[in-house]
């Protein structure tokens, strides 16, 4: 979640969309992160000397700025190479991290670096409660709004996996794109399984799914052809994470599959050449 990964995704591997997790910090700033709390992240455990967990919800932006949100990525050779690039203490630390472009990201600058490409984003709202609401609000602005002009309401999806921010969503924000919630995933599947498909009313755009998924003590395969073609029916597409298999990707690629998110954009660059792709 920082520009040098994002830069290499959209660059570097060509990706069409960027998947994101946005969590609100105190001082109500939109940024991109997995996890509500960041020692997972970054440095914040070396710097403080503490295994206290590190809320964003607690901190600033600029807070959060002093960190080198590069320092527990490590790549495919097992190597960490942004690990020491800045220590405790050191003079000039922030800037330094800003400089190799490690620190964490708001959504403003993302959908600024980005507004003249065709990227598309898909947002999930981590927060719930107000902070998820005040989310909702800061990113219905963004995207009507201060960038309405370069297309954002057709580039943007917005998803979250709580049933509150999801009702808000629907009821004061229906014009934005949403993804299905659990529960619209749930009855889709379900009302295919049972032949019931007329009574559906599905007002979301996507189905973001795993492969399977787990539900009253079955394991159920959500890759099947007549879900994903019943979708399309509907104008829905279908978004599979997170994929990380080559062969799993190329199998889903020929299924039908519209997007799948991955942490390798490398890999999937691979696999849609080996299908003549590119």
């Amino acid at each position: 979640n920082t520009f040098k990964a994002f830069d290499a995704a959209v660059y570097q591997y060509q990706v069409d969309i960027l998947e994101l997790d946005l969590c609100l910090t105190s001082d109500g700033t939109l940024v991109a992160s997995h996890d509500l709390f960041i020692n997972d992240l970054c440095d914040v455990e070396e710097v403080l000397g503490t295994t206290e967990r590190y809320y964003i919800s607690e901190h600033t932006l600029e807070e959060l700025r002093e960190f080198n949100f590069g320092a527990k990525f490590t790549d495919k050779n097992g190597n960490q190479p942004y690990k020491d690039l800045v220590q405790p203490g050191e003079a000039g630390r922030k800037e330094k991290i800003a400089e190799n472009r490690l620190s964490v990201v708001t959504i403003e600058e993302i959908f600024e670096a980005y507004k003249d490409t065709e990227l598309m984003f898909i947002v999930e709202i981590k927060d719930d409660g107000a902070k998820g609401k005040q989310a909702a609000d800061l990113l219905n602005r963004l995207i009507t709004e201060q960038y309405k002009d370069y297309g954002m309401e057709r580039r943007v999806v917005i998803g979250t996996f709580h049933t509150e921010i999801e009702k808000y969503l629907k009821e004061n924000y229906a014009g934005l794109m949403r993804g299905g919630s659990i529960g619209e995933v749930q009855k889709f599947v379900l009302t295919q399984m049972f032949g019931v498909n007329i009574f559906d009313t599905s007002s979301f755009v996507c189905l973001q799914i795993p492969t399977e998924a787990k539900a009253f003590g079955m394991t159920f395969d959500l890759t099947k052809p007549t879900y994903i073609k019943r979708a399309h029916r509907r104008n829905i597409s279908v978004q599979y994470w997170t994929i990380n298999d080559k062969e799993e990707m190329k199998r889903l690629i020929k299924l039908g599959a519209d997007v799948i998110m991955t942490d390798n954009p490398e890999l999937f660059q691979e696999a849609l050449t080996e299908l003549g792709y590119r």
